[in-house]
């Protein structure tokens, strides 16, 4: 029998972890430790955490990796699979493994390596992505990779369904990747390092819209940065942020809104709003976010 742990951190980890789970006794999960919500001082698991508890596996949560070293060690590890776990793993840890660490991360690398390879595909206006499965170095994300695989990027994905699609891709091929390892069977090829493209975390101030862009690119951060930060503009001293758009081909001034259903013109084209946000206030289609603010034709809505 292998001795398998298992390291991971948010939603997209959680089918993973179910999937091997099936078949592999996981003798630990660690994930990231509880965090303060947003909303006071209420501490918050992590969703793998959550769903580790409920399959009845031990979890760790140590801030840094370090501090469970001689526990790993003497768990003979086999192999370590690692799904966005957020912390980056030193080589005296690495070496504990028999197969390694196998990671898998979301993109085709060595494109977007990094936190945010999922948005910053969308924001990049990019049509094809997909996940890959590589063996941890202490480089991030640079590690050789064994098998890659591709999904289209439809014009509907946001950072969410692009996130679901690849997790599901990921839990559909995870054992048969996990076979090849624990086999000796896997052929791990290092990356073209000079290709490589790096994914920066995601900041806030990136969701304000800029309406001097044209309307392909406003829609690419609009579908980038959902659900959080979310693409945003102010107006009347409130910030909305628009959950769901789609390009309109007329033109006007730049941050005019040309008609009653509240389309604004960009550098190029324009956007229909089908889903807004205005800050403190729940989602609302257009129309009915309409009945109740009054946003006049030939209104001006600036990007400063």
């Amino acid at each position: 029998m292998s001795n398998i742990v298992f390291m991971g951190t948010p939603q997209f980890a959680v089918p993973i972890l179910k999937k091997i789970n099936q078949k592999y006794k996981i003798n630990c999960v660690f994930t990231q430790p509880p965090s303060k919500s947003n909303r006071g001082q209420k501490f918050t698991k992590s969703s793998i955490h959550i769903c580790a508890e409920e399959l009845n596996l031990e979890v760790k949560t140590p801030k840094k990796i370090d501090e469970e070293f001689e526990y790993l060690k003497e768990l003979n590890l086999d192999l370590v699979i690692v799904v966005a776990y957020g912390q980056l793993i030193p080589k005296k840890i690495l070496d504990l493994s028999k197969k390694g660490f196998l990671n898998i991360h979301a993109s085709l690398l060595p494109k977007w390596r990094g936190a945010a390879p999922i948005q910053r595909s969308i924001l990049n206006n990019e049509k094809k992505t997909g996940i890959s499965f590589m063996k941890i170095d202490e480089k991030l994300d640079c590690g050789p990779v064994c098998n890659k695989y591709s999904i289209d990027i439809l014009d509907q994905d946001n950072a969410e369904i692009l996130s679901e699609k690849l997790s599901y891709l990921s839990t559909e091929k995870i054992l048969e990747n996990m076979l090849k390892v624990l086999d000796g069977e896997a052929i791990f090829k290092e990356q073209d390092h000079a290709k490589a493209t790096y994914a920066k975390k995601i900041q806030k101030i990136e969701g304000k819209i800029d309406w001097n862009n044209s309307a392909r690119k406003i829609i690419a951060q609009i579908n980038g940065l959902y659900p959080k930060p979310g693409a945003w503009f102010e107006l009347n001293n409130k910030r909305h942020k628009i959950l769901k758009a789609k390009i309109n081909k007329q033109s006007a001034k730049i941050g005019e809104v040309i008609d009653e259903q509240m389309t604004i013109a960009c550098g190029e084209n324009s956007i229909n709003i089908i889903e807004i946000q205005k800050e403190g206030k729940s989602p609302q289609l257009i129309k009915e976010f309409l009945l109740g603010n009054k946003v006049r034709k030939g209104t001006i809505i600036t990007s400063e």
